[in-house]
């Protein structure tokens, strides 16, 4: 699934993502809106890891999540 089609569908896509970041808040996935940059952002601050973690982490949810 591409991050248009997670955009689209960000109200369904919540639900998961807040599954799999329970430290993750309604505001922060509310901020995010589906924006693949700004939730990576919103993991790394929460979770305090690198970069480049959070952006695997969220590209293996994505590719879970088609």
């Amino acid at each position: 699934m591409n991050w248009d089609q997670i955009k689209g569908k960000w109200t369904q896509m919540k639900g998961m993502a807040r599954e799999q970041w329970g430290d993750l808040t309604d505001d922060d996935l509310e901020r995010a809106a589906g924006d693949r940059d700004q939730l990576i952002g919103r993991i790394q601050e929460r979770y305090g890891i690198a970069k480049e973690e959070a952006e695997r982490q969220v590209d293996d949810w994505s590719k879970r999540n088609v």
